[in-house]
């Protein structure tokens, strides 16, 4: 019989609960065990972890009673921001702008503010002659915040493409893009 491994972080601070935790990759879903009183086996390794193993039967088949498992469906923010962006990637802007909140606003640090959606529209279609591209080096979620850093190629009207170091800060409100705090910086042009 398979088993499911868990490993718990036990916080040594009075009145904290860590609850278990198992990550479905495929579902972007959480399962969190909130109560294993009936678990195969429990080590405990100096204080510091828990180990608790759950046969897979009692998850794919019957629950145990003294098991509740309850689904968590909410998507991280940098999840849904990166499926944004391949809409963006493929010239898809109105796809993309679904993603945002009606009054989102954009900061661009040094050159501009953009209030609403169809700010947003219009700046795309007069930057983004072609998609742009864009390669994604870091990403750090930390609750409603998103922190982006890579780089930007864009193609200007006159042909010439542009190139950018970037770092964007965005916040979600309700799983939607409310507002983007973006740092480009132009890179020596290399078609010269």
């Amino acid at each position: 019989m398979k088993k499911l491994t868990l490993t718990i972080s036990i916080l040594l601070v009075v009145g904290i609960t860590a609850q278990a935790m198992r990550y479905l990759p495929n579902q972007n879903t959480f399962l969190t065990v909130t109560n294993a009183q009936n678990t195969n086996n429990c080590n405990e390794n100096h204080g510091e972890s828990l180990e608790m193993e759950l046969s897979d039967s009692s998850l794919d088949t019957s629950i145990n009673e003294s098991i509740h498992i309850k689904k968590e469906t909410k998507m991280k923010n940098a999840t849904i921001l990166h499926q944004a962006n391949e809409f963006v990637k493929k010239g898809n802007y109105e796809d993309f702008l679904a993603y945002c909140t009606p009054d989102t606003k954009w900061f661009f640090v040094g050159e501009r503010i953009l209030e609403g959606k169809d700010k947003v529209r219009d700046y795309m279609k007069e930057f983004y002659v072609e998609p742009p591209v864009f390669t994604v080096e870091t990403t750090i979620e930390e609750g409603s915040m998103v922190t982006v850093t890579g780089e930007i190629t864009l193609k200007a009207p006159n042909g010439i493409y542009h190139h950018y170091d970037y770092c964007d800060i965005w916040r979600f409100e309700n799983g939607k893009i409310a507002e983007l705090k973006a740092f480009v910086i132009e890179k020596e042009n290399l078609d010269k």
